[in-house]
């Protein structure tokens, strides 16, 4: 090893390695200092920006969702509204009857089938249709069979109607309560003698 390297190997304040340069930190760390404290900064302010539009935002859809909430209540509260104004003229047709002292029963009658037409009228505006099947075939979708009466009749054919039923667009909301027609006894078989 010649003294030349020697003595470059004892100075640390050679160009090389300049003075203040700390187990090999660039030559302007206290330059860069500043700056990563500037970048730092810029960076916290920028999470804080983020965190204020976060709560901003959930703080928005929280009240999104808190007034579809109302909107939802309020349209199950009132979703009837149109359809009880239509009742009303047959509320008052029908007090209206009452309140006449002296009517026939035939004015009466009238009375009533023109406050049932009213009534029939809403209905159908709003969808629900009345189910009388009288004649018809026996649907069991719609109907319901309380009896089965012996007729000439073909076999499930709707007799009598005991309380019609009422079908909401599509949905059966109450069948009509009906009695069917079933095949006469004997009928069909060989050998029956007429009694």
């Amino acid at each position: 090893m010649s003294q030349h390297d020697s003595s470059q190997a004892g100075q640390p304040d050679t160009p090389e390695h300049p003075a203040g340069a700390a187990d090999g930190a660039p030559a302007g760390a206290p330059a860069d200092t500043a700056g990563l404290a500037e970048a730092l900064r810029k960076a916290e302010a920028q999470a804080q920006e983020h965190q204020e539009n976060w709560l901003r935002a959930r703080a928005e859809a929280d009240n999104i969702r808190k007034r579809a909430q109302m909107d939802v209540a309020s349209a199950h509260k009132y979703a009837i509204d149109n359809f009880a104004g239509e009742l009303l003229p047959v509320y008052d047709a029908l007090d209206a009857a009452l309140a006449t002292g002296n009517a026939t029963a035939e004015s009466l009658r009238d009375g009533v089938e023109l406050t049932r037409k009213q009534l029939r009228t809403a209905f159908e505006k709003f969808g629900l249709i009345v189910l009388d099947p009288a004649g018809e075939k026996f649907d069991p979708h719609h109907h319901q069979a309380m009896t089965a009466i012996e007729s000439d009749a073909p076999p499930q054919s709707v007799l009598q109607v005991f309380q019609k039923g009422f079908k909401l667009h599509d949905r059966v909301i109450r069948p009509a309560l009906v009695a069917v027609s079933k095949a006469k006894a004997g009928d069909g078989e060989v050998g029956t003698a007429p009694a």
